[in-house]
């Protein structure tokens, strides 16, 4: 499926002309989880599987593929169904706000990462080079954001218009794949703020890399969770926020 479709538009130059152009694809796509818990996204509606085992994963919603007993895809509408005793108390949990004050109150529902992992300074940089030439609809459109999860020789990646939407679906890969998560890194091309360190601390996954900045209600996060954040991921250069012994310099 492609994420994007041909539109016309007039180019401004000198002389303008008129030019067909992409553009991403983003439309309303809902998931609904054991005919209870029901949540619309507006996304780029591909990899539609993986987005919805790492949404599950990453809200806490499910442990591993286990608790997975179906996932059925019509359309635009994913109907998954899992098998977690405390799914309904769970779920009272899961909130769609980036409020900081919001998200800080649910810290304590994060487990630490408890992770010996290291990865050194040139594999991230180069990690973050082939994000970028990864990001094939990015390209061709400039209206996504991209992420990838790198495990051993894996390096999963998806892109979607949505930052947390584009990581939930290389979660959701590397679930699929088998990925031992507590030796594996995160690289993106997004904020980092309290919520996606929440949804990496649930994960278990120790550092997560991105080309964008922190937000304090981010790096407090990560701080307390135990996730390694670097940011500013551009060319030779890097800056490391938390937890630096996992990075090799």
């Amino acid at each position: 499926m492609t994420m994007y479709e041909t539109v016309p538009a007039i180019k401004v130059r000198e002389n303008s002309e008129s030019i067909m152009e992409k553009v991403v694809k983003d439309e309303e796509v809902e998931l609904i989880a054991n005919e209870t818990l029901k949540r619309k996204f507006s996304i780029s509606p591909d990899s539609l599987k993986e987005f919805a085992l790492g949404y599950l994963l990453g809200e806490g919603l499910i442990r591993s593929m286990d608790n997975v007993k179906d996932i059925n895809i019509e359309e635009n509408t994913i109907h998954a169904s899992v098998d977690m005793e405390d799914f309904d108390i769970i779920q009272e949990l899961v909130v769609g706000s980036d409020c900081f004050g919001g998200w800080r109150q649910k810290i304590e529902f994060v487990n630490k990462v408890e992770s010996d992992f290291t990865v050194d300074k040139q594999t991230i940089i180069d990690s973050a080079r082939q994000l970028r030439d990864s990001a094939h609809t990015w390209q061709k459109t400039g209206g996504t954001h991209v992420a990838a999860l790198v495990y051993k020789d894996k390096f999963l990646s998806r892109e979607d218009v949505s930052r947390h939407v584009a990581v939930d679906k290389v979660i959701g890969a590397g679930l699929m794949e088998g990925v031992d998560f507590k030796n594996s890194y995160i690289v993106y091309s997004g904020r980092m703020p309290a919520d996606m360190l929440i949804k990496i601390a649930r994960v278990g996954i120790p550092v997560l890399a991105s080309n964008a900045a922190p937000t304090t209600s981010g790096y407090a996060v990560a701080q307390e969770a135990g996730v390694t954040m670097v940011g500013f991921v551009r060319g030779d250069r890097f800056n490391i926020y938390t937890h630096p012994q996992r990075i090799i310099i």
